[in-house]
């Protein structure tokens, strides 16, 4: 018989002077789930009645200073900035050294502040659950949130235990454990190629890129970009966790310029080329604006044609002067990559619903955004226009080929089959 395989050690985070009774909860129910609780406090005032395998004297040395010098150093905010910064170096430190298996932190909006960085500082494939009174709410900006965070409402627990709050926290703890037994890590033997589309009803490249990408020896990584999806494509980008990159429906930019709720954050589009991953790019779905199809429309947009995607999704499309807009921004954001970037213009159009018929067909606005793209693209970036839509097999062929070529130059390592 082997021997039993170690208990997971799952750090677990929080301000132990204010929020003792519910951390201590937390480690006993992951004590009986089977993992091995690794206490973790970030209080500022005052020492937890219990004594912490990470203090707050702790944290605050990682983070470069003193306790002493972080409750002087202006206000809360400031405090937990510092407190934050040492939370996050202590993690990653941590696991770096292999003596963590798994992060669950609980707090507020100061807390979930810490967390958020907390979990930014790890890899992706390490369990990170935030239990949080502000979950799921517009406070949190996409860009502060990694790639596979896990969170939960910190429902009707915000001062001591009660039904509720034991029910939030046990199902917590109980999930950051069975991700940390069972969990796959991310790293494959193939080399990892991130893409970005929208729904086959809308964009449908990927139908034919993905299996011939796979029998050149690829992984290949689909996003979703509608807001999220980008997001974790742009971490993953900054991690260097990309062989190459097919960007080829960057929307979130448009949304993001936009201001909707449909948003990667303001560095999406940067992240590749900020970390010198060779890029494939194309204006997929630049032309619409994604937004919330809950409430009104925003009174810019509010006269353009309209198409409900769903109950939670629609979309808008910007006017030609807007279009304009956008294409120099993808030019300003191209200008900073440290890589070869492609950039591939299907003159046809750029997405399903732009077809003539459709409902957000716009001639005038097409020709507004290609006359400006190819303007504003730098000296460094190789502009391709194909005399096709983006669905046209025209399209994907002519990427397959760039890609094919930079392998073959050796820009781009070769797949493994």
């Amino acid at each position: 018989m082997g021997s039993a395989a170690p208990l997971p050690r799952i750090l677990v985070i929080g301000t132990g002077d204010t929020k003792c009774d519910e951390l201590q909860f937390m480690a006993f129910v992951i004590d009986e789930a089977g993992g091995l609780p690794v206490m973790v406090d970030v209080s500022i005032l005052g020492d937890p009645p219990y004594k912490p395998d990470y203090s707050r004297h702790d944290i605050a040395e990682a983070a470069g200073t003193s306790i002493e010098a972080i409750v002087a150093s202006g206000d809360e905010n400031s405090a937990m900035a510092l407190m934050a910064k040492g939370a996050a170096t202590l993690t990653r430190d941590l696991h770096n050294a292999g003596q963590m298996d798994g992060v669950i932190m609980l707090g507020g909006s100061m807390g979930t502040d810490l967390a958020l960085d907390v979990a930014a500082a790890l890899p992706l494939g390490v369990p990170k659950f935030v239990v949080s009174t502000i979950a799921y709410s517009h406070l949190v900006p996409p860009e502060r949130i990694a790639p596979d965070l896990m969170m939960i409402l910190w429902a009707g627990g915000l001062y001591g235990l009660n039904g509720i709050c034991r029910s939030v926290l046990s199902q917590a703890c109980g999930a950051v454990v069975g991700a940390a037994k069972h969990g796959t890590k991310p790293e494959g033997e193939r080399p990892l190629i991130g893409m970005t589309s929208l729904g086959s009803s809308c964009l449908k490249y990927m139908k034919h890129l993905k299996p011939e990408l796979e029998k050149r020896g690829y992984d290949v990584a689909v996003f979703h970009a509608t807001g999220m999806g980008g997001r974790a494509f742009e971490a993953i980008a900054a991690q260097n966790g990309f062989a190459a990159v097919f960007d080829l429906c960057i929307q979130e930019v448009s949304n993001h310029h936009y201001g909707t709720v449909v948003t990667s954050g303001p560095d999406r589009l940067e992240n590749a080329g900020r970390a010198g991953i060779p890029q494939i790019v194309a204006p997929g779905a630049v032309d619409m604006v994604d937004l919330q199809a809950w409430q009104d429309l925003p009174a810019i947009l509010a006269d353009r044609p309209y198409h409900a995607h769903n109950r939670l999704i629609g979309s808008v499309t910007s006017s030609p002067q807007g279009r304009r807009e956008i294409a120099r921004l993808v030019g300003r954001k191209l200008a900073t990559a440290k890589a070869k970037v492609a950039f591939l213009l299907p003159v046809g159009g750029l997405q399903e619903w732009d077809r003539p018929e459709e409902p957000l067909h716009d001639p005038a606005g097409l020709d507004a955004f290609l006359d400006e793209i190819r303007q504003a693209l730098p000296a460094t970036v190789a502009l391709q226009e194909i005399e096709a839509h983006i669905n046209a097999p025209a399209f994907s062929e002519k990427a397959l080929e760039i890609f094919d070529t930079w392998v073959a130059e050796g820009i781009i390592p070769e797949g493994r089959p």
